[in-house]
Parts: structure tokens; C-alpha cells; sequence
């Protein structure tokens, strides 16, 4: 499926800021069978050079100076992307780098008890996907998706106290039932695509990769309890949250900010 994928970031202060530092992790990624053929950003105040890099994930990342007064910033990207029917990575292995990377408690997911006896009840006794797809169907069948249940700093112990979330919530989850069980698990930022939601509103989203040996990654996402299709944007992975937000930054000034996001996703 081609889809074009227009994701727009406003930054108000309530009093003009001096300078500010901008990263973009925004570009969908060349990877599993999907290609970004177009990205274009453009940028309110006008003219900041943009550079870019890749992150050690292999994220695209942009980044921008502005160093004049300003107390709005307008960041638009524009992508056409095509999404393959399935995720396809070849990689069938993991240096013991990336793997202790994918394994090991983060800020976002700890490996306490409460996510390590959730594991350990709710796993399949198969091989390494059944396990991944039991622990999936456990999140997506245990948690209620509810917008406002938790913030940013909630821990994935509360998630499950809670019994509710966002996507984010659980993804981070699911990728600390995986990592309890022994399966490396990544973090996966996008966006899903809504046909009847086409030209509409959208929303970012979040799922999980699962690495099984033998076989590779294969992505899950729980809040919806299926594999990646066609309809699903990937845009970064890493550890969890904090290795792939879509903008962050900082400014100089005493202002208070206000973010505000909008997406905008459509069948070309």
C-alpha cells in the first residue's frame, strides 16, 4: 500500500523564547520491506539549516537551530511511503551487543517481579514465536485501552495494577514480558493507518518487535493483538519510548510550552 503521511508539530510559548535545539525522528524507515521514496520538512520561523544522522538503531534524525525570537515553531514532515502486506527482516542474528540491548531493564521497562510473574504465568511452553504470541494475546486481552489512565512516567508495574493504558503503555509491556521470558524485544514508534479515518485525523502509534531464534524479528503490536500489516507506518525502534520520540529539544527563556500534534495519513 502507498500511503503519504503528513505529521504536523506546533510549539507555542506564551512569551518569545531566544534560541531553541530541535531533533526530528520522523522519516518512515527503508526497513522490513518498507521503502520512504519522498520526505520533505517544512519549518516555521523559515530558513534553519537542518543536518541530519543516523542513530545507533538505525533511526533517521534531524536536527535544526533557531537562534532568533520566536514563541512559535511549526515543524510539518511530509512522507510517501510504501507499507509491505507483512514485517520481513532478514537479520537471524543478534551481535551480544543488540541483544543485551533488547534484554536488559530500561528507564521505561523495568524487569521487577509483578512483569516477571505475569511472564512466567501467561507464556506459552513452544518455541520462541508461541511464546511471543501468548504473551501478545495476554496484554492486548488484560489491558483496557484508556487515553489518560497514565502519563509518561508511569512504570509498566502500574500499567499492570492499573490495568490500563495507551499504546505506549502497552508496548512496554509487552516488550518486559518478552525480556522476563528471554526474548529481546525492541520498541517500534509509527504511525497505524485508518481507512475510515482516510484524510481525517489520525494519531501516532507504538507496537513491539519480537526477536525469536531461528526466525528473526516479528512485530506484534498488542494494543490490537495482531501482527504488522500493511496498514502500520514505521517510523523508529529502540529500547523503549525514550530512544525514539518523534520531536524533542530544548529552549532558552523563561516560557511556558505547549505542544500540539497533528496527523494526517491517506491512500495515495
Amino acid at each position: 500500500m502507498w500511503l503519504r503521511v503528513e505529521h504536523t508539530t506546533t510549539f507555542s510559548y506564551d512569551e518569545p523564547i531566544s534560541e531553541a535545539y530541535t531533533e526530528l525522528r520522523l522519516r518512515p524507515m527503508d526497513a522490513g520491506g518498507q521503502r520512504c521514496s519522498s520526505f520533505r520538512l517544512s519549518i516555521e520561523p523559515r530558513g534553519p539549516r537542518v543536518r541530519e544522522y543516523t542513530s545507533r538503531f538505525g533511526n533517521d534524525v534531524r536536527w535544526f537551530d533557531i537562534l532568533e525570537p520566536h514563541d512559535r515553531l511549526v515543524v510539518v514532515a511530509t512522507s510517501d511511503v510504501f507499507t509491505p502486506d507483512s514485517f520481513a527482516d532478514p537479520e537471524q542474528e543478534l551481535s551480544i551487543f543488540t541483544e543485551h540491548d533488547y534484554l536488559m531493564p530500561t528507564r521505561y521497562v523495568q524487569l521487577e517481579y509483578t512483569i516477571r510473574d505475569f511472564a512466567a504465568a501467561r507464556a506459552d511452553s513452544g518455541d520462541g514465536a508461541d511464546r511471543a504470541w501468548s504473551l501478545l494475546q495476554a496484554v492486548h486481552g488484560e489491558l483496557t485501552y484508556e487515553p489518560g489512565a497514565t502519563d509518561v512516567h508511569t512504570r509498566v508495574e502500574e500499567v499492570l495494577e492499573l490495568g490500563a493504558g495507551v499504546c505506549q503503555d502497552f508496548a512496554h509491556v509487552l516488550i518486559a514480558a518478552c525480556r522476563a521470558n528471554g526474548l529481546p524485544a525492541r520498541y517500534v514508534s509509527g504511525y497505524l493507518y485508518d481507512p475510515k479515518a482516510d484524510g481525517g485525523a489520525s494519531a501516532s502509534h507504538a507496537w513491539v518487535d519480537v526477536f525469536v531464534p531461528g526466525k528473526g524479528w516479528i512485530s506484534l503490536d498488542p494494543t490490537h493483538g495482531r501482527a504488522q500489516s500493511d496498514q502500520y507506518v514505521r517510523v523508529a525502534v529502540g529500547r523503549d519510548y525514550a530512544d525514539v520520540p518523534p520531536t524533542k529539544g530544548v529552549y532558552k527563556g523563561g516560557a511556558r510550552e505547549t505542544l500540539d500534534v497533528d496527523v494526517d495519513i491517506r491512500v495515495l
